[in-house]
């Protein structure tokens, strides 16, 4: 079932579905200056990007899980993924889950504040935030 943000956004946007769904999620972040790795997800069924807005989403079969094993971070991705972007930042994030500890804690937002330091940024509802390389976000072996 769609959520009503996607419904909304569907209008005048672009969507694929099917086996290219995976290829075109990491064109998008490649366009907005982010990590090809950053959604590792495989069962993509949809993505779509409405660009006069700035809203895009990806449907996946099933929620999942994927451990960044260069920063020992395991994050969870639900059935509907959206957020508004922009060069270098995803903001109002939702679907998005990282684990810490003992508990899920929401991703909010994903940017890249210096390009040059190296650095990603994840901020989670609360204004939490914790930065990794981006490398560790970089499509390769484990993504």
């Amino acid at each position: 079932m769609s959520s009503q943000q996607t419904v909304n956004h569907r209008e005048n946007a672009e969507i694929h579905t099917g086996e290219i769904c995976k290829q075109k999620s990491k064109e998008l972040l490649a366009k907005i200056s982010l990590p090809k790795g950053l959604l590792p997800l495989d069962d993509i069924i949809e993505v779509g990007y409405n660009e006069s807005t700035g809203f895009v989403w990806l449907k996946q079969k099933k929620k999942t899980e994927h451990k960044f094993r260069a920063i020992g971070r395991t994050v969870s991705y639900d059935t509907e993924v959206t957020a508004f972007v922009e060069d270098r930042r995803m903001m109002r994030l939702t679907g998005v889950k990282s684990k810490e500890i003992l508990i899920w804690v929401t991703i909010s937002e994903i940017f890249i504040g210096d390009p040059n330091s190296g650095k990603i940024t994840f901020k989670t509802p609360t204004g939490l935030s914790r930065s990794f390389p981006v490398s560790a976000f970089e499509v390769g072996e484990d993504n």
